[in-house]
């Protein structure tokens, strides 16, 4: 039996999701932190409380950006300090209270779910034209649910993504208690609810709107590259480096999100003919200033994917392991999930000195349904450093996974 991407969605919508108007009213504590680096900059705490979608009082604290919010009939009141709410933070706040954001937009696609590993999931994956006048790539749509349950498993898309696990009952939900996200490779950041029960009892001071010290709202505009291009203020030409490994031309597309100014703030990989050029372009992008734009005369974020065309020369190559030899030099290994059957599929991988990922790529243009899976997986592989002569290099390999 085949389903729509768009009654999945709204199915699993409907079993978990704690902000509709027939959810049981709640107070909400989570936390953020990096699985690996608790003590980076990638935390924060998250609070709501909430009885209606009409009414509800949410509290962001993170160490650069904090916000309260106050939903009062069809009034929104906001106070923040700090000025840019991170799009890592975003993403993660979005996902515990509106785990699909782009639930209206999957009405009008023809998306079907496919069966997965055994029928353990269903996932839909579909690709999607992104890039300029200059140059033009695919990025990837995944998502995935349980197949018994019809629970949302996981989104991979350029603007939001997030994995939902340990679900638990509340009060009529099924309920997500764990959300991880990995925005680059090495980089888990990882949501935990703490404290998710009843509101019995409402406090009505929590809701008053003379409690704040109002802020201009922050809101974000999702733009394409064409739109991004007319907005260039000073965006230099990219300076490609010499590559050690990998292809030396084809296309690398990042995503970006830039503060009420104009200026870029995060840029993170997306889809790259050779991944060990996506931290230099990132780091370049970051100096990158566009015009500002308001909305309603208000200074907007501004979100975007830009695709490059790339043309470079190799210098002083990176060893190239074959799987073999990057499999013995592994501390963790996690194998593909949700490959179909006896479907052998390579893709490549980039590691520091430290033996910590610094790149997946897709050299082969296998399609999302077999690279995704094993994107996932390999990104959560760590390794020993590598040793040649006595000395600590970085690496490249082909990994290969098998369905099962």
């Amino acid at each position: 039996m085949t389903i729509s991407l768009a009654d999945a969605a709204a199915h699993a919508v409907e079993l978990s999701q704690l902000t509709l108007q027939s959810s049981p009213s709640f107070h909400l504590k989570a936390t953020v932190v990096e699985a690996t680096n608790p003590d980076s900059g990638y935390r924060a705490d998250i609070e709501e409380y909430w009885v209606s979608p009409e009414k509800w009082r949410r509290i962001i604290s993170s160490p650069k950006f904090s916000q309260v919010l106050i939903q009062t009939g069809n009034q929104q009141f906001e106070q923040s300090t700090g000025d840019y709410y991170p799009l890592w933070l975003r993403k993660l706040v979005t996902a515990v209270f509106e785990p699909v954001p782009m639930l209206a937009q999957l009405s009008r696609t023809s998306a079907h779910l496919q069966e997965e590993n055994q029928q353990l999931e269903r996932c839909a994956h579909f690709q999607m034209k992104v890039g300029g006048q200059a140059a033009q790539n695919s990025v990837n749509h995944v998502f995935c649910f349980d197949s018994q349950t019809g629970l949302l498993k996981g989104i991979v898309t350029p603007s939001y993504s997030a994995f939902f696990k340990d679900y638990q009952p509340f009060h009529g939900k099924v309920v997500a208690r764990k959300i991880t996200d990995d925005p680059e490779p090495g980089t888990t950041l990882v949501v935990g609810v703490t404290e998710l029960s009843a509101l019995a009892d409402v406090d009505e001071k929590l809701f008053a709107k003379d409690q704040l010290a109002p802020t201009q709202p922050i809101r974000t505009l999702q733009i394409d590259q064409l739109v991004a291009d007319t907005l260039a203020l000073n965006t230099p030409a990219i300076q490609w480096p010499k590559v050690r490994s990998g292809k030396t031309s084809g296309v690398l597309s990042i995503y970006i999100s830039a503060d009420k100014s104009g200026r870029v703030r995060e840029a993170w990989p997306l889809n790259s003919d050779n991944a060990g050029l996506d931290d230099s372009v990132r780091d370049q992008v970051k100096n990158w200033q566009f015009k500002t734009v308001a909305v309603e005369g208000v200074p907007v974020q501004l979100e975007t994917v830009l695709t490059f065309a790339f043309d470079t020369k190799v210098a002083n190559p990176v060893p190239l392991l074959t799987n073999e030899e990057a499999r013995a030099l592994a501390t963790k290994i996690v194998e593909a999930q949700c490959l179909p059957e006896g479907a052998s599929v390579t893709i490549s991988v980039g590691v520091d000195e430290k033996g910590k990922i610094i790149g997946i790529g897709n050299p082969n243009n296998l399609d999302s349904q077999l690279f995704m899976p094993a994107f996932a997986a390999l990104n959560q592989w760590q390794f020993r450093p590598y040793v040649k002569d006595g000395k600590v290099d970085r690496f490249t390999a082909d990994i290969t996974f098998v369905g099962k």
